[in-house]
């Protein structure tokens, strides 16, 4: 039977660290703060050469070193993330598929922020069952603490900087493989829970003819409490409903590689959905939300640490504004 498969991760990271304690030099908080509402400790920030599309291409070239794949047989490139290179256009996606040399393939990017890659992840998965001559590279890659206000400790506080990346191609799976099992959704009156400012939406100002009218872009806005209890809501009922649909009990998942917004979340989901904590791989401590990044950054260094390994029965899962959500289970590292 013909499926889809993981054939190799990578992810990046940048040099710099900033930690609570260096935050806490211009904001007022403290790490015993910051680590208390979020479980983070720490976070990247990209240097000032480095965008989504920089930092993409070193993880897709990681994934790449992995699966053991040319660029000239890549057929697409998705690319999830809330933080492209420019405002509107070109696609961040097309940037990473010049700089790899994948002169074969498609590029576009897919905006459904912390959720991104959960969905380009499945789009992907479709793309390739129709072309299963080519491979596919799926990169999430995030510049988030340049969308943040970095004087507004409840929201700059929570995000960090970084990519990762997945290669997939069609194969023959093995007999026995679970059948693949995924959903998606979107409550869209929820739209003003997780905002920024910008585009059509925002009236340029006024400017005599000839002169160019520049449309403001503004920092990110949440309503955290809304958003926690969103969260914690979701992520649950995603668990839940795709170990109904393959016909298992929550507790036989072997991990839940979920997205890393806050720790207090995934341990609020953990107790309802009756696991324990330490089923859900953590990385938020050093790392921060790294948005679309997260998923494909955690399932990179699960593999790399031989955490993650051929057979596990895993859950994935993620939130984001929109409001949307998705999420996938199956046999690594099958699709």
């Amino acid at each position: 039977m013909l499926r889809v498969r993981i054939a190799g991760t990578g992810s990046y990271l940048p040099e710099r660290v900033v930690t609570n304690d260096e935050v806490a030099k211009w904001l007022d908080t403290s790490d015993e703060w910051i680590f208390s509402h979020s479980g983070i400790h720490a976070r990247h920030w990209a240097a000032p050469e480095e965008t989504s599309s920089t930092m993409g291409i070193k993880a897709c070239e990681a994934a790449m070193a992995s699966a053991g794949a040319r660029p000239e047989e890549i057929g697409m490139v998705f690319c999830a993330t809330s933080s492209p290179d420019f405002g509107t256009f070109p696609a961040t996606a097309s940037l990473i598929q010049a700089a790899l040399g994948c002169r074969n393939a498609g590029a576009f990017d897919l905006s459904a922020a912390c959720s991104g890659f959960v969905y380009a992840l499945e789009t992907a998965r479709c793309w390739l069952l129709a072309h299963p001559g080519m491979k596919v590279l799926v990169v999430g890659s995030e510049v988030m603490t340049r969308t943040v206000d970095w004087n507004d400790r409840t929201v700059s506080i929570l995000f960090g900087d970084g990519a990762g990346a997945v290669v997939l191609e069609a194969a023959e799976a093995p007999a026995g493989v679970r059948e693949y099992h995924s959903l998606h959704g979107s409550d869209g009156d929820g739209w003003q829970a997780i905002l920024r400012e910008g585009g059509s939406r925002v009236e340029p100002p006024k400017v005599p003819v000839g002169e160019i009218a520049m449309q403001p872009v503004g920092f990110m806005k949440m309503n955290g409490r809304s958003v926690f209890n969103f969260a914690v809501k979701k992520l649950d009922e995603i668990i839940r409903k795709l170990c109904e649909r393959a016909s298992i009990a929550p507790e036989e998942l072997t991990r839940v590689y979920a997205h890393q917004a806050n720790a207090r979340i995934l341990e609020a989901v953990a107790k309802r959905v009756g696991l324990p904590i330490g089923r859900f791989y953590m990385s938020i401590a050093e790392t921060g939300n790294m948005s679309a990044a997260s998923v494909p950054f955690i399932l990179d260094h699960a593999v790399r640490s031989g955490e993650l390994k051929d057979g596990d029965l895993i859950a994935l899962s993620a939130f984001g504004a929109g409001l949307s959500w998705g999420g996938a289970l199956t046999v690594w590292p099958w699709l």
